[in-house]
């Protein structure tokens, strides 16, 4: 049904040691990304720390990421906004840039699904490109059930697309193949942790961010090849690293920016604050794991 399928990392946005835009490296992120067989690209997400950029940043992060993607891959840009207004500008300005597609989620803590509804139903009128309806209740805090989803998906045209994050994934996946009466690309994330059972649901792909997406791109691709045995044996000998990675209060933007960096993906693995620091021990360990599993 659509140019969206795979593995479409969340990337993420550098910045200098100093905290600036750092364009240069999202040129070779993009490499590093593409070099690990990457199907697409999902910009400006809660991994890019968009709720951390100025709007200037914003754009100049938008269209670097698109020069340098430079059509081999689509790229899918978040918009997601504590007012529609915001999002509708910003959906607007990634589809005049060339994005195939936004991601959307819900306002912030806004407990009125009729209000929610109304959102992604302004938002994908205004743009030709589908809309990627993004679910994730942790950040968010808003719990969208899976009749409401497919409400969403149902009823409003753009909106073609489903990131699912709230755990469990796996039932959501299967309730919403079962009850959504068009054609519908579902994406898992959550670091990865659930992508092999996610396939098996049904997905499409997964948006994440995770440090080393040739892992996912490894299980993906054995997996729509027909090797399921082969999919599962890959992705579980990496589940080690997928889960040290994901933990709460310790994964997130700054260990993966460290991984980023040590491999020569971005000049400086800088998070912007409030971002907690990483301590060496963690660093360590993580290191350990890393050679653990042979990457």
């Amino acid at each position: 049904m659509s140019a969206l399928t795979g593995v479409l990392p969340i990337t993420l946005t550098p910045f200098t040691d100093d905290g600036e835009v750092d364009e240069g490296s999202i040129d070779s992120l993009v490499e590093d990304y593409l070099g690990a067989g990457a199907h697409g690209l999902t910009i400006l997400g809660i991994m890019g720390e968009a709720a951390r950029l100025l709007d200037d940043e914003r754009e100049r992060v938008l269209r670097r990421y698109l020069q340098a993607t430079a059509g081999r891959v689509p790229v899918v840009a978040g918009v997601s906004a504590r007012a529609t207004r915001m999002a509708l500008d910003y959906a607007r300005r990634a589809e005049d840039a060339g994005a195939a597609a936004v991601m959307l989620a819900p306002p912030d803590n806004t407990r009125n699904l009729d209000l929610v509804f109304e959102h992604f139903r302004l938002v994908a009128e205004a743009v030709s490109v589908p809309v990627v309806v993004q679910d994730e209740p942790v950040n968010t805090g808003v719990v969208m059930p899976a009749p409401f989803l497919v409400r969403l998906l149902d009823e409003i045209e753009g909106c073609r697309y489903l990131k699912l994050e709230e755990t469990p994934t796996l039932p959501k996946i299967t309730a919403v193949r079962q009850k959504a009466k068009g054609p519908v690309g579902v994406f898992g994330g959550l670091g990865g942790l659930y992508l092999y059972e996610e396939l098996l649901r049904g997905a499409d792909g997964i948006m994440t961010g995770f440090g080393f997406p040739q892992v996912l791109v490894g299980t993906y691709e054995r997996f729509v090849a027909g090797d399921r045995a082969g999919a599962q044996e890959f992705f579980f000998r990496y589940l080690p690293l997928i889960r040290y990675e994901a933990q709460l209060g310790v994964g997130g933007v700054t260990i993966r920016k460290q991984v980023f960096a040590r491999r020569g993906a971005i000049a400086s693995p800088h998070a912007r604050f409030p971002a907690p620091p990483v301590d060496e021990l963690t660093l360590a360990e993580l290191d350990d794991l890393i050679a653990a599993v042979g990457l």
